[in-house]
């Protein structure tokens, strides 16, 4: 029997060693809001202290995992995170806490991974479901970074080229293209691809199949594959782009689609995406 936790925008639930964290904001998408990254923080916090816990598996609520960062919520500056936003200093602030230092948290929790995908994962989405070790994607899944288009070096975390390969992430990121589940699969951006009806037992089958392995072999399994990325420069990667990120949203022309936006709402946005 699964033991839940209440809050506002996940769904949290314990069935014997697995965890699962749900997005449950289906009517934005499940977009990620503040109070969705705090949320998801509290959630990790519980299942690190449970140690019946041995795998977690991050799903998505509705026809989507997650469309990305939510723009209406930074753009109406309606919330405390997006009013810092006014000031180069404040946008750092904020995306360093939330989506960075979130971002690296959960690609270095001690305990493995799975993100369950399906329909849209895009931009922070797709940095979100890499944070996760492995990933099991319905055949509707399709990954997007369209944010060049509005000026974006990418999101806070370039995850494509470690995904994709370099040249393939150029023309994921320069061309704004879509990948589909089946080529994600074969490009080693996923680990499986399952019929939609099917992904919430896919992912509950594989994390059971790694919950038989003991916690201290899974998380040393982990940390040693992900020094090696470090070793071969992962995190500074990350951190470097991090810092061109702010530099490059500060500059002129970002900072002029940045006014059009607040002006035009998220008609604006889709414009921008769209290449018009």
């Amino acid at each position: 029997m699964m033991n839940t936790v209440e809050f506002e925008t996940i769904r949290y639930g314990v069935d014997g060693a697995v965890a699962t964290v749900r997005l449950h904001r289906p009517e934005a998408a499940n977009a990620q809001n503040s109070r969705l990254l705090d949320e998801l923080d509290a959630a990790l916090d519980l299942a690190d202290a449970d140690d019946d816990v041995r795998v977690v598996v991050l799903a998505g609520e509705g026809k989507h995992f997650s469309a990305g960062h939510d723009l209406k919520e930074i753009l109406s500056g309606a919330d405390e995170w997006a009013r810092l936003r006014d000031t180069p200093e404040g946008k750092w602030r904020h995306e360093q806490v939330m989506y960075f230092d979130r971002c690296v948290r959960l690609r270095d929790f001690r305990k493995p991974t799975i993100a369950a995908v399906q329909g849209a994962c895009a931009a922070a989405g797709l940095m979100l479901a890499c944070m996760c070790d492995l990933i099991v994607a319905a055949d509707d899944a399709r990954f997007s970074n369209p944010v060049a288009r509005m000026t974006g070096v990418g999101v806070e975390l370039l995850v494509e080229p470690w995904e994709l390969g370099p040249r393939k992430a150029k023309e994921f990121l320069l061309c704004a293209s879509t990948i589909e589940a089946d080529e994600a699969e074969r490009l080693g951006l996923v680990n499986r691809v399952v019929p939609r009806a099917e992904l919430d037992a896919a992912a509950r089958a594989m994390a059971e199949q790694v919950a038989l392995v003991p916690p201290v072999t899974a998380q040393a399994i982990k940390e040693s594959i992900n020094q090696m990325l470090d070793l071969s420069g992962q995190r500074a990667s990350w951190r470097y782009h991090f810092m061109i990120h702010q530099l490059v949203s500060n500059s002129a022309t970002a900072l002029a689609a940045t006014d059009a936006r607040k002006q035009g709402g998220m008609d604006a946005v889709k414009r921008e995406q769209a290449g018009q």
